[in-house]
């Protein structure tokens, strides 16, 4: 599938989470009616791979509503924040207004995160948590994060592991609740279309656009990527917790975060890479 394609369904994609965005901001999942604390959705690594962020210029890409955009600002980062949501930019600057952080958001699809922003820009390219899936080409898109970095800048990202979005969220009917791999780990199968009148969150259901196209992308696929557009991989950590309680049988961890019982297994992953 070419460029033409993939915008085709990107544009589709865009259209749902401009639908999706009044959901979420309903949902208890975000909570954003209660005091905003969006510091909640960082593991502790993060924070002590990504550093001292003051005064460092700070990009967080598909940043949907910008609560973790909101949490890079507290940290004292210049930051921006970039989606291609028209609705997700229009709700994420109202709430950062609300908090109180100074942060400048850009509607603009990532591909074009060059054109809207301008070249080396940016100490630190921060993205993840359900951000890769939405890409069809991850050369292409780490060659726009190269491009975006200063030299000797840094990318971090933090991503559902793809061993986790192999395992379905819930048993089919008739099945008990043991985890089973329900979807490819690798990339390269194309895309994978879903229509859904509901999200990762709760809340009312969507309205309109319920078409949404994923791609998996193995760890491989990632590094691999990055090492082509001439990024040095300078750390790679995998975590077993998630910021939410995915499946029933998960216990809390002393962090606030969520891990299930024996066996341990990946469910979310660090990486650290520099220009």
């Amino acid at each position: 599938m070419g460029i033409d394609e993939h915008a085709g369904l990107m544009r589709a994609n865009q259209a749902n989470w401009d639908a999706r965005t009044p959901v979420h901001l309903a949902s208890r999942f975000y909570g954003l009616d209660q005091d905003l604390d969006p510091a909640r959705w960082f593991a502790p690594f993060e924070w002590t791979d990504l550093g001292d962020l003051a005064g460092r210029d700070v990009l967080h890409l598909q940043c949907h509503l910008g609560t973790e955009t909101i949490a890079l600002a507290r940290r004292g980062a210049r930051a921006v924040g970039l989606d291609f949501s028209a609705a997700s930019v229009t709700a994420a600057r109202a709430l950062a207004e609300k908090a109180g952080a100074e942060i400048t958001y850009v509607q603009a699809n990532v591909y074009d995160a060059v054109a809207a922003l301008g070249p080396e820009r940016f100490d630190v390219v921060y993205t993840g948590k359900g951000a890769l899936c939405y890409l069809p080409d991850l050369p292409r898109w780490a060659g726009v994060v190269a491009e975006l970095l200063r030299p000797g800048g840094m990318l971090y990202l933090v991503e559902f592991h793809p061993l986790l979005n192999s395992l379905g969220p819930k048993p089919a009917p008739g099945e008990g609740p043991e985890l089973l791999l329900r979807h490819d780990y690798l990339g390269g199968g194309g895309s994978v279309h879903r229509d859904a009148t509901h999200t990762y969150t709760d809340g009312p259901a969507v309205e309109g656009a319920t078409d949404s196209f994923e791609w998996m992308h193995g760890i491989g696929e990632v590094v691999t990527a990055l090492s082509e557009a001439g990024l040095t991989v300078r750390r790679l950590r995998e975590s077993d917790e998630l910021p939410w309680q995915r499946w029933p049988h998960m216990v809390r961890s002393p962090s606030g975060w969520w891990r299930l019982p024996e066996p341990r297994i990946p469910l979310l992953y660090g990486l650290l890479a520099t220009r």
